[in-house]
């Protein structure tokens, strides 16, 4: 598919993408047409084209080159490398503010992993995990790894990590996690996050969760429906489910940060060359709607798959 790009405003940067990523839940939902109507404005991403259920161009993982500034030749971003929320395209314009300049040392092959970085942030900020917790973290996809590997760094915090793909086993691993193929019974955890996207991992996300213990729910479900035992422990153990969404920031941290000072975080953390091995899979932008359909079919084995755009011409 082509589009247009139209005459570039004066405040718009020109950005040649290198690559991107596809954000495996959320993309594969709204490939299969599951956002709900309800949700049809609050999940239209940043540079949405279309309308939900579809056709829509979809996506926020776009990692690029900035070819002319509004101050060019010789503007302060030309040949920048940047990460902006932009759907899959190899050329696009868009305000100056809508990009971050990656770190000196962050390849853009690993920055496409910000917005996931970003999720990770936001949810470990909503849980606000303390020295020595026992925490649990359900689903081990990019956005489960990445706040485990965040809340391992809490000092003397044990994080275990349970998912149901052994393939995930290794990754977990070299973060220094504890991994686990079925959920820890009698964990008696003090924060439980659940990131599996499945009702099953949710209801041992609960059932791990010690008295008073706060269950941090990640997972987006689209239109389908999630059943809970609610009926068991759930309420002699005071548990609580806190939703965690990366669009708003906690309002406790909303005075001293903003959406720009977050992102900047997000880039600094992905400095650390062991989050290469989140990466399992890379294709050229051809091959994109075939790699769509397998991936909402089949995602076993995948955490993120990068498009490479290098081979193509501006």
């Amino acid at each position: 598919m082509t589009a247009d790009l139209g005459p570039r405003p004066a405040d718009h940067v020109l950005v040649r993408t290198l690559y991107s990523a596809v954000s495996r839940g959320t993309e594969a939902s709204v490939f299969r047409g599951e956002v709900p109507l309800s949700q049809h404005q609050a999940m239209r991403a940043p540079f949405q084209e279309g309308e939900f259920p579809g056709p829509v161009k979809y996506g926020y993982c776009s990692v690029g080159e900035v070819l002319e500034t509004p101050d060019s030749p010789g503007g302060a971003l030309v040949n920048q490398t940047v990460f902006c929320l932009y759907p899959h395209q190899d050329l696009y314009s868009v305000p100056a503010s809508a990009v971050s300049v990656l770190p000196d040392d962050l390849p853009p092959e690993r920055a496409v992993l910000t917005a996931n970085m970003e999720t990770a942030v936001n949810a470990v900020w909503d849980a606000r995990p303390s020295a020595g917790d026992v925490i649990v973290v359900i689903g081990a996809g990019v956005v489960g790894l990445l706040i485990a590997w965040l809340c391992r760094q809490v000092p003397g915090a044990h994080v275990s990590v349970v998912d149901v793909d052994p393939s995930r086993r290794p990754v977990a691993q070299g973060f220094g996690l504890e991994f686990l193929d079925t959920a820890p019974l009698g964990a008696d955890a003090d924060l439980v996050f659940h990131a599996s996207g499945s009702s099953d991992g949710l209801a041992s996300a609960l059932a791990v969760a010690g008295v008073e213990a706060t269950v941090v729910e990640v997972s987006w479900y689209g239109t389908r429906a999630v059943s809970l035992p609610l009926g068991e422990a759930f309420h002699s153990r005071r548990l609580t489910i806190q939703s965690s969404q990366v669009g708003r920031i906690p309002p406790e941290r909303t005075p001293r940060w903003n959406h720009t000072r977050r992102r900047k975080l997000a880039l600094d953390l992905l400095r650390d060359t062991r989050l290469d091995a989140l990466i399992t899979g890379e294709t050229d932008f051809d091959t994109l709607p075939d790699v769509m359909a397998e991936l909402s079919r089949n995602p076993r084995g995948v955490l993120c798959h990068r498009i490479r755009y290098a081979n193509r011409a501006p």
